[in-house]
């Protein structure tokens, strides 16, 4: 039987996705879990995988154009199955696409009707595969992070399919002929990696729809010699730059489906979750120590551990003491779920939104395996290459600005979990020890707790336990 694909609920506030850019035609053979779309959601542009093998039979929605959660996008032809023949059955359900689409989870595929046609017959579903893209993974020591609320739970599915996704345009500079500025289409991902990497859009060529620039044409951009010697070679990103406004003029700045999303999550979770706040202070000048002698061995590895890996360490530990903390908690049916796994999540600031990519089972995880499977995160969620596992189901966040020379701050409860924690920079101050005023690298922790589950006693022990693991970094150490 033929494989109906619909549009796949990729995220908890998804209710409608813009294809991107195909990467198969009509006619064109795939294998299953070959990548064949990118999908843009409220979060992230994401690769969508064929979930069987056999022949594209029919694309219902061109590239650009926006489609509801369940609405039909394609339709694989499978084994023993007439191509054409599909495309003439099915074309009439790709003209009422257009209607609400259905609000399953994961976007399920359906079958059509068999086609008399050869031997076609029916065979037993494939799951889904989906890679989720995000931004990049916090680090307190070595990449810039900020604070990031996921947003959960937005109702209202049934969105339908609009015209292609309007493009704000970028115009090369005036030819010396006077002729008028050419414009250039750019999807918002592209238009987001060019601004990280510094690319001017004006030296790209798009190879998506009509010639529009995609993320492909900018990750596979390589500069002119003479530009990257000018950089002096410097590979370090600015993530948050943000082009200068000139004097006299103004930015309107549309919102983005990502911004847009994060601000009806913050806006529900300070408005419903009657915030409390706890703040501690912590000598880090043993765990400073002891990460400068481990990373001497480690360096011979290539691998070295920061400052994050010892703070996600000790907050695994201590929720694994506190279960009331490392829990989610679902108002609607008056419960709390409390884990006995860590799934931490880690907020992230990208240039025009915050994800919080997750961190399954860390407190499994030894230091040297937290690094590692830290910045394979690191690396994959700069890349667009998160799985969608890999941002959903946290149970406690943890948000640093240390990077920033922000010594404390309180963040935003990340529903439906129940606290997250705010880590500021780890720095030299002048403490009393033994009578004497003498400096200690320092750093200061601030958790934010969902009041309705979570008592100020429960809190501090859950902070006094935080603390002592890390004024004792010995128990780090497995």
């Amino acid at each position: 039987m033929p494989a109906e694909i619909t549009m796949p609920q990729l995220s908890d506030t998804m209710t409608e996705g813009t294809l991107v850019k195909w990467l198969k035609k009509e006619g064109d053979s795939v294998k299953a879990n070959e990548v064949i779309v990118e999908i843009e959601t409220d979060k992230a542009t994401m690769e969508y995988e064929a979930p069987e093998a056999g022949v594209i039979a029919l694309i219902a929605a061109k590239a650009g154009e926006k489609v509801a959660v369940g609405g039909l996008i394609a339709v694989i032809a499978t084994k023993g199955e007439d191509a054409a023949a599909v495309k003439k059955l099915t074309a009439s359900v790709a003209l009422s696409n257009s209607s609400a689409g259905k609000s399953e989870a994961s976007g399920p595929k359906s079958k059509v009707a068999p086609v008399s046609a050869g031997s076609a017959r029916g065979e037993s579903d494939a799951s889904q595969a989906v890679t989720d893209d995000s931004g990049e993974s916090s680090s307190y020591e070595d990449a810039a992070s900020g604070e990031m609320h996921e947003p959960t739970g937005v109702a209202g599915h049934g969105a339908t399919r609009s015209a292609p996704q309007a493009v704000p345009p970028v115009r090369h500079g005036a030819s010396g002929n006077g002729d008028t500025s050419e414009r250039v289409r750019v999807s918002p991902l592209a238009r987001r990696i060019a601004a990280e990497k510094g690319i001017e859009l004006s030296r790209l060529r798009g190879s998506g729809p009509n010639g529009r620039i995609v993320r492909d044409d900018v990750l596979k951009y390589k500069e002119p010699a003479p530009m990257a010697a000018a950089r002096g070679g410097d590979k370090k990103r600015a993530p948050l730059a943000v082009p200068a406004i000139s004097p006299g003029e103004k930015q309107v700045v549309a919102m983005t489906k990502m911004r847009t999303a994060i601000a009806a999550a913050l806006q529900r979770s300070k408005q419903q979750i009657p915030h409390f706040y706890e703040t501690i202070h912590i000598d880090v000048e043993d765990v400073s120590t002891l990460r400068r002698h481990l990373n001497i061995s480690l360096e011979r590895l290539g691998m070295r551990l920061s400052v994050a890996d010892f703070i996600n360490k000790a907050i695994a530990m201590s929720l694994i003491a506190h279960p009331a903390l490392n829990a989610r908690f679902n108002s609607e049916k008056g419960e709390v779920v409390r884990y006995g796994d860590v799934n931490l999540g880690m907020a992230v600031a990208i240039p025009d939104g915050l994800i919080v990519p997750v961190l399954r089972g860390a407190q499994a995880m030894g230091l040297k395996e937290l690094r590692t499977r830290s910045q394979d995160l690191i690396d994959r969620a700069r890349a667009q290459r998160l799985k969608k596992d890999e941002q959903t189901e946290g149970t406690f966040t943890v948000s640093s600005l240390g990077t920033f020379g922000i010594s404390e701050f309180s963040a935003i409860i990340n529903p439906p979990e129940v606290g997250i924690l705010a880590i500021g920079s780890a720095e030299p101050r002048a403490v009393v020890r033994s009578g004497q005023i003498v400096a200690r690298t320092m750093l200061t922790a601030t958790l934010s707790c969902d009041h309705r589950v979570v008592d100020g006693a429960t809190a501090a022990e859950f902070l006094r336990t935080f603390k002592g693991v890390l004024e004792e970094p010995g128990m780090l150490l497995d």
